[in-house]
Order: C-alpha cells, then structure tokens, then sequence
C-alpha cells in the first residue's frame, strides 16, 4: 500500500495510496549550529524546514552540510519543522576529504617500517631506544595510525 504526506490540522501524516510504498520527505541539511541547536533542511520537494536539536537521533553527532536526511514534517509557529528525523548516510569526513594519497602513504609507511626494524633490533639486543628517538617513532606511529584508520 501506498502512503503519502497529507496535512492534518498543523501536522503532517501518512495516508495510503495505491501500492506498499511509503513516502517519507528527504533533504539535504543546509546548516546546522550545534551550539544553537538548529538548522535547516533543503527539501527534495522544494523548500526548507526547520531543524532543532531534539528533532535528531539522541546518540548522533551534529548533522554536516549536506548530509541527507527523512523526516516528518509539522507546521510550527513559523513554518514547517522537521519531526523524528533519521541520517541516512554519514556526513562526509573533512579528514577524508585531506588525507594523503595512497601513494604518499606507501612511502611513508615503507620509512616508518625501516625506522621500527632499526628499533626491533636494538630490542633483540636489550636496548629501548633513546627516548627523543623512541618518542619521534611513537608519534609517527600515532599519526600512521590515525591517517589509515579515516
């Protein structure tokens, strides 16, 4: 059965129509301050509706720019808000965006293996290295690890 978005009073509901589809209004969250607790949604439909913070799932992190969303929809006291609203891809990661080629990586992760072979041997010989150089190798590792994980 089909459903559709029809408006009720000053709420939004879902009516059936012909066949076992439900629609559910999606958008694209045009902003969002975490700090104020709202933002706005662009409508697939046209349009935008308001987004407050306890509209969001209570384990989510602030919507991004851009992240696609459904929602319902009711008529608030200045327009339409969005109820209940679910994420439905991950916001896109600024760190992915930046993080070096895999190119880049394969040279950096060759030197770093070298460096942890230089310091395996000293271990196999019952010496931890300096620690200038034992902290500048845990610090590469960190940042490896942190590049990769993305």
């Amino acid at each position: 059965m089909r459903r559709a978005a029809r408006r009720a009073g000053n709420l939004w509901v879902l009516v059936p129509t012909s066949t076992n589809e439900v629609h559910v209004p999606t958008g694209k969250v045009k902003w969002f301050d975490a700090e104020r607790g709202f933002g706005f949604i662009a409508n697939d439909d046209g349009g935008e509706v308001f987004l407050h913070a306890s509209s969001l799932p209570a384990d989510a992190p602030a919507p991004k720019p851009g992240a696609r969303v459904d929602f319902g929809v009711a008529d608030g006291r200045r327009g339409p808000q969005a109820l209940a609203v679910t994420l439905l891809d991950p916001a896109p990661s600024v760190v992915r965006a930046k993080r070096r080629s895999a190119d880049e990586m394969a040279v950096i992760v060759e030197d770093l293996i070298k460096e942890l072979d230089d310091v395996g041997n000293g271990l196999r010989r019952g010496r931890y290295p300096e620690k200038a150089r034992a902290t500048k190798v845990a610090l590469v590792l960190r940042a490896v690890a942190d590049e990769i994980e993305v």
